[in-house]
């Protein structure tokens, strides 16, 4: 299910350059995306080692039910936004999309099955805490 949660997150980072009023904003954006795009990868190579389609794992959730995720709602004010409303949008909403992340990798270290996804979950908690401080700083 991480492979959707980062991938909307991705959708929310492509938005900030042509809407972003902060240089902030659109820094942390690139630094989000940059990170993102390969776990995206390791997991999608993960999933295919061990013979599981994508879907298997989480593709046909419904988004609502994993922590953090944005609403169509809020996606489509966001994607509406301009300037610095877009700035508070966005951070409010990447704030909570974070603290969904890091709720998702403490459940897949409690089934402690695989120590690769283990230490990726580590690295999601650690790089999203400090996101999220860096983020409501920004507030």
């Amino acid at each position: 299910m991480m492979i959707q949660h980062h991938e909307q997150a991705l959708v929310m980072t492509e938005l900030v350059p042509d809407r972003a009023a902060s240089g902030r904003v659109k820094k942390l954006a690139e630094r989000i995306a940059a990170a993102q795009e390969p776990e995206i990868t390791a997991m999608r190579s993960w999933l295919k080692t061990h013979g599981r389609a994508e879907h298997e794992q989480g593709g046909a959730h419904d988004h609502g039910a994993m922590p953090g995720m944005a609403t169509e709602a809020q996606l489509k004010k966001l994607r509406a936004a301009e300037g610095t409303a877009f700035d508070q949008l966005f951070l409010k909403l990447m704030i909570t999309h974070h603290e969904g992340a890091i709720t998702m990798a403490g459940d897949v270290k409690a089934q402690g099955n695989n120590v690769q996804i283990e230490e990726m979950a580590d690295d999601v908690v650690a790089q999203q805490t400090s996101e999220i401080t860096r983020m409501r700083g920004m507030l």
